[in-house]
């Protein structure tokens, strides 16, 4: 192998530098080659032109596919006008889903609206939340599981749920 390397190391080099620009990609590819070269050492000829003629082979089928592969993904794009220039995401859903969330609010009572609130809003427990609404925690845990229940039918009356 390390008669390979220093015998058509740049040959190969050269060859694939006439296709790739970038040198250290162009050496990436012939690291490739020479490994595919050595996983198949038992085809390699004795015969120095050969040698080389395979060697030749394998470079072009590394290129072939690096030049494949790259054509499969997506290009980065350096340009900073054409990056701003890409429309960002609008917050329209998020508007919707307020609106219909409010609406579905509206439909509650007011003491299953109070209780929603604190919790899932506010993020307050079920000690805090009866605390601020001066009811028992059972009440604070029976009105939320109603409200709940109530919020679905709401939606799939909306057709939001299904």
């Amino acid at each position: 192998m390390t008669a390979l390397y220093t015998e058509h190391y740049a040959v190969l080099l050269s060859f694939v530098l006439r296709y790739v620009r970038d040198r250290h990609r162009a050496e990436d590819l012939v690291q490739e080659t020479l490994l595919r070269a050595w996983k198949h050492i038992d085809h390699l000829d004795s015969d120095p032109g050969r040698t080389r003629s395979y060697m030749l082979t394998i470079a072009r089928n590394v290129v072939t596919n690096a030049w494949r592969a790259e054509q499969r993904r997506p290009h980065l794009v350096a340009d900073e006008a054409a990056v701003n220039a890409v429309p960002s995401a609008d917050n329209v859903d998020q508007l919707v889903e307020g609106w219909l969330i409010a609406e579905a609010m509206e439909r509650l009572s007011a003491e299953h609206q109070a209780v929603v609130r604190a919790m899932y809003y506010e993020g307050k427990s079920v000690a805090d939340a009866a605390r601020l609404l001066s009811v028992p925690e059972g009440t604070v845990k029976s009105r939320a599981y109603y409200a709940v229940r109530a919020l679905r039918t709401v939606f799939e009356e909306m057709g939001v749920l299904r």
